[in-house]
């Protein structure tokens, strides 16, 4: 259910030819505005905020962890430290100035981050699959997600959606999403809102009033059955669920310049 696969075209002028993760992308970028600072996660995340910045959201201000205010890379950094951040970079700040500057005093808007295993209340694992003394798999751990998650406005999700990655309860709660529901992220004081979308290749999801992730709209081609089936518990269906609109010729030639460039 995760690998990309082509989608059917309707009109080809604007709906051509696709990838699920392309989809994907495109939804996650759609969902950043211009006027926010956003603090990227690498990977999806990453591709997601800078395709956002080169089409709709022009002023979109990317923050990395390694200390880039506004960085505007012409092609997808590797990583935190790769020099293109700070090349195009606004300004350059410490790892501390970040977090103790800008995230924990609720400076940035949006946190957008990926995700190993991410459970029905939007709890974020990138730590360890099974126990964490001895796991089956050792995965690269945490960074500053706990933080962004803690933090930000709103935290953001991109993830590829299976049984593997979307299951009943995290083996390991990295980065603190809704708890176990029920205002627990009120109770601890955390300042942020937590998860408040989560965009897969079969769709979106966001929370429901206890916390519990819900289907708000499938993509393009995929059923409610089909994100069902990929989901590791019984996730409810919104009352009014969508369909994502196709991705537009801009948007993937723009996408795939990006992706080329790198």
């Amino acid at each position: 259910m995760t690998a990309a696969r082509p989608l059917e075209t309707t009109t080809a002028a604007t709906d051509p030819a696709y990838t699920a993760d392309e989809m994907m992308t495109i939804a996650a970028a759609r969902a950043l505005r211009g006027d926010q600072r956003c603090f990227v996660g690498i990977g999806l995340p990453s591709t997601a905020a800078n395709l956002a910045r080169t089409t709709h959201a022009p002023d979109l201000v990317l923050v990395y962890e390694s200390g880039t205010l506004g960085s505007k890379p012409d092609r997808l950094p590797a990583s935190i430290g790769d020099g293109i951040l700070a090349e195009t970079a606004d300004a350059v700040i410490s790892v501390p100035e970040v977090f103790n500057y800008w995230l924990q005093p609720g400076r940035i808007d949006i946190g957008f981050l990926g995700a190993a295993q991410l459970d029905r209340f939007g709890n974020i694992n990138t730590t360890v699959i099974g126990d964490y003394a001895d796991p089956k798999v050792r995965l690269p751990g945490a960074g500053g997600a706990p933080e962004i998650a803690a933090s930000c406005g709103e935290v953001f999700v991109v993830v590829r959606q299976s049984r593997r990655s979307f299951v009943d309860r995290v083996d390991f709660v990295t980065s603190f999403g809704h708890g176990r529901g029920c205002g627990e992220r009120a109770a601890l004081g955390l300042r942020g809102a937590g998860p408040t979308l989560v965009i897969t290749d079969l769709g979106v999801m966001r929370p429901a009033a206890d916390g519990e992730l819900i289907l708000v709209a499938t993509h393009p081609g995929i059923t409610v059955e089909q994100v069902r089936e990929a989901t590791g518990w019984d996730l409810r269906v919104a009352d009014d669920c969508t369909v994502t609109e196709p991705p537009t010729v801009q948007e993937l030639s723009a996408l795939r310049a990006l992706q080329a460039a790198s």
